[in-house]
């Protein structure tokens, strides 16, 4: 029995109309464009903007990762452009993201690291904060934001509705989000339950008297209502539901931060490699023990990965693909938690120095791809020097928006780059951070220039040729005076003084 299959037509139609078209009949209704499709495609593009959580530089197929399979997202990297010198906006989450919405960066932005506000939420952006998504709903986008926001607590001026979001579903605080079965999300201003009870805890650890070495010790660890499940949904919704508009759908999943929680499905595939995989017990503390550790976050990464296949798929079944931009990318490097997420094991950030919390290449330099059929060239690679910041004003450049007068952004407009058009450089790029000891980098050419232990007081600087020595091995200072007095004084000048988040050893000698 032969087995029924599916016939494109389209092709024949369409050399039918052009055929008809040339000799001047009349133009029958199937050859007439849609409307709705006709008026999406001569407007402004979707805007669909993935964030991954911790997700190493090395993680991913189409950066050299050979263990995990991620193959959605190396499509997308074939479709589209892969950038290799793009950094994070900072070295954690929240001050990471801050740089994303708002198009500052960290020398400039409002939030520089990680601070909760009990009972739930992180320091919020003040309301005369401008970003993106303010910027693209004035300008008639719907906007959309599906996951972990962490930049305002609820009823805070930061709040994801107050930031220019007409929707948003998921975790308000980061916290909240070291759990993937909790008891309870947010759909904008309600908290919807969810069916985990008890629900599983982000820190705890294994209960009195379990046997380690029995895989039945970690079922406590498992829920039965998944919070990426409910997310991810809400967001394919989002997009059914604004399929004739304009749209910006921003997708900060949790995944893959750990606590390492994964559903048995996505873990079998891994399980069965058979990979030497001693459990994580939390003996030292940390998040929530694992059986197989290694499985765990390898699957966890392949099923943010079927996630990212799931919204294209979405996209192509709307017609929506070839008039819309699609970003993926990372806040910050690979987790610095080696009993829970073993980097060496999976090379995570490869030949880079440092992890998650650091200005070294590791914990601040991350994957991005971008697509835009049409628009990017496809299977291209891109080392032009770019960061978060440059987000806000490149969107805006896609959507047709000037930027307006009165916003200050230290980002650049990437398009011309992505289109494979030759640009001038940028004359650097920065970074500070207040955590971790308190740190700050310049990026300028082949040369990076990166302090440690400002909170106690002055540093001394470091210089590294990136090009030559890409893992920071050998320190140039001492050879590149010039180099380093240039550098220094973009240190200098670029950082702000903050309330919020002082750094002594530059608020000493800055003269703001």
């Amino acid at each position: 029995m032969i087995g029924r299959q599916s016939i494109d037509f389209q092709p024949l139609v369409t050399a039918v109309c052009l055929l008809l078209t040339l000799a001047g009949g009349t133009t029958p209704d199937a050859c007439r464009p849609d409307e709705a499709s006709a008026a999406r495609a001569s407007g402004p593009p979707n805007i669909v903007f993935i964030l991954a959580d911790d997700l190493g530089y090395r993680e991913l197929g189409c950066y050299g990762q050979t263990l995990i399979r991620t193959p959605r997202i190396d499509q997308l990297a074939a479709e589209g452009v892969r950038l290799t010198r793009h950094y994070a906006g900072n070295a954690v989450c929240a001050p990471s993201r801050c740089v994303l919405l708002t198009g500052k960066h960290p020398g400039h932005a409002f939030v520089r690291d990680n601070r909760s506000t009990p009972p739930e939420g992180q320091l919020p952006i003040p309301d005369g904060e401008q970003t993106i998504a303010e910027l693209l709903r004035a300008a008639g986008y719907a906007t959309g934001g599906f996951g972990k926001w962490g930049l305002g607590g609820p009823g805070s001026s930061g709040e994801p509705l107050r930031q220019g979001f007409d929707h948003f579903f998921g975790y308000n605080c980061q916290a909240h989000a070291h759990s993937y079965y909790p008891d309870y999300l947010w759909d904008d201003h309600e908290r919807i339950p969810l069916a985990n009870a008890p629900p599983v805890p982000g820190h705890a650890g294994l209960a009195k008297g379990a046997d380690p070495a029995d895989p039945r010790s970690y079922d406590a660890f498992k829920g039965s209502d998944y919070a990426p499940d409910r997310i991810h949904a809400a967001a394919i919704n989002f997009l059914r539901t604004n399929r004739d508009r304009p749209f910006f759908l921003y997708y900060p999943s949790t995944i893959p931060h750990v606590a390492l929680h994964v559903p048995d499905a996505d873990l079998k595939p891994y399980l069965d490699l058979g990979w030497t995989d001693p459990p994580f017990t939390r003996s030292r503390g940390g998040y929530t023990p694992h059986f197989t550790p290694r499985a765990a976050y390898a699957a966890m990464i392949s099923r943010l990965d079927t996630e990212v296949g799931s919204l294209l798929d979405t996209l192509d079944e709307l017609g929506l693909t070839e008039e819309t931009l699609v970003v993926f990318t990372s806040d910050n490097g690979t987790t610095h938690l080696r009993d829970e997420v073993d980097y060496d094991f999976f090379a995570s950030v490869g030949e880079l120095r440092g992890l998650k919390g650091s200005l070294y290449e590791g914990g601040i330099r991350v994957p991005c791809i971008a697509r835009w059929p049409g628009r990017i060239p496809a299977g291209t690679t891109s080392d032009i020097l770019s960061g978060f910041e440059d987000w806000l004003p490149t969107m805006l450049a896609a959507a047709g928006v000037p930027l307006p007068a009165d916003l200050e952004t230290d980002g650049l407009n990437l398009l011309p780059g992505l289109e494979g058009q030759a640009g001038k450089p940028r004359e650097f790029l920065y970074r500070e951070f207040g955590g971790y000891g308190g740190q700050q980098a310049v990026w300028s050419g082949r040369w990076k220039a990166v302090r440690q232990r400002l909170r106690k007081g002055p540093a001394v600087t470091e210089l590294y040729d990136l090009v030559a020595d890409p893992g920071e091995a050998t320190d140039l200072a001492a050879d590149q005076p010039d180099v380093l007095a240039r550098l220094e004084a973009i240190m200098s000048r670029e950082h702000r003084r903050s309330a919020e988040f002082p750094l002594a050893g530059l608020d000493r000698s800055s003269g703001d």
